[in-house]
């Protein structure tokens, strides 16, 4: 009952007002703006890819603003170094010694802007951050900032001068989204009201980092039925088993799919996961991860033939 009261409170106060302020700047996407603070509330990182121009650096910015969070930008170019993200020594005339300089990666939230813009050696520069929240540099490991979250907007692949992601790098985030265009009404809104970089610079924090680290821990012991589980690695199984995919969901998808369906549960209020929360989440989970084989049709949606070849137990 405690933990009841406790998601209840949550859902009415921080959670609640994160999603409205932020629906006030991103318009039209709640259902996007719900599946970022799911990903963050679940300890995760989120990839956003879509074309130029429709949101994904506002939504990043939004996020940091409305969760309270120390925030740093990295624009990906093609001749940025890992130096550039992690920080170099140098040295000090006065001192005689050499003293490191910690890059921009050791702030709370990052937006790695464009990342696929870069070439695969500067994007590996993240691949230890956003595992293990540390660095090493010269030979010494440094921890980062908690939490510790990385929001990266990438362009599409057939776009010129892009670098795409290979599957390591792909599985570190939790999850992936796509914003897509506006609704006519919520782009009439957009048209029509004030700049949106007015209304971020006026966003107050809707929680503070202690509320957020709350409310992860509370993700934790949403419960999961064991009926529940077996629904979750009755998909993961589907996965490995069919020939719709050349190859199958992990083990750390399958357990990035159950913490996602537990913010998302958290979110709607609930203390426990139903189906309805692995199936809202599974998209954003599964399609950065799943791959058709290279004899299939073009524009297959696999996480619908997933969902549907999958019965509820």
């Amino acid at each position: 009952m405690l933990l009841k009261r406790q998601l209840h409170a949550a859902a009415d106060s921080p959670v609640a007002r994160t999603i409205e302020a932020a629906g006030q700047i991103i318009l039209g996407k709640e259902a996007q703006i719900r599946m970022a603070l799911a990903c963050l509330l679940a300890r995760g990182h989120l990839l956003i890819e879509d074309i130029p121009g429709v949101g994904k650096t506002t939504l990043a910015h939004v996020l940091a603003r409305s969760l309270g969070l120390g925030f740093q930008r990295i624009q990906f170019t093609s001749d940025m170094l890992p130096a550039d993200i992690i920080g170099v020594s140098i040295y000090e005339r006065a001192s005689g010694e050499f003293r490191f300089h910690p890059g921009p990666i050791f702030s709370q939230l990052i937006l790695a802007d464009e990342v696929n813009r870069a070439t695969p050696k500067a994007q590996s520069a993240l691949l230890e951050a956003m595992e293990e929240h540390q660095v090493t540099a010269e030979g010494e490991t440094r921890k980062l900032p908690e939490p510790f979250f990385v929001i990266a907007t990438q362009n599409p692949t057939e776009q010129v001068g892009t670098f795409p992601l290979p599957e390591s790098q792909l599985d570190r985030f939790l999850m992936r989204i796509e914003l897509g265009y506006p609704d006519r009404a919520a782009e009439r809104a957009l048209l029509s009201g004030s700049d949106r970089r007015d209304l971020l610079a006026g966003l107050a924090p809707c929680m503070t980092p202690e509320e957020l680290a709350g409310l992860q821990a509370q993700v934790q012991r949403v419960h999961a039925a064991p009926a529940l589980i077996d629904y979750v690695q009755a998909i993961v199984e589907h996965t490995r088993r069919s020939p719709d995919f050349s190859a199958g969901l992990s083990p750390r998808a399958a357990l990035a799919l159950l913490r996602s369906a537990r913010a998302w549960a958290l979110i709607e209020g609930r203390d426990s996961v139903i189906p309805e929360d692995v199936q809202a989440v599974l998209p954003g989970v599964a399609g950065h991860r799943l791959r058709p084989p290279h004899n299939a049709t073009q524009g297959v949606d696999l996480q619908s033939m997933l969902l549907a070849a999958v019965p509820i137990p």
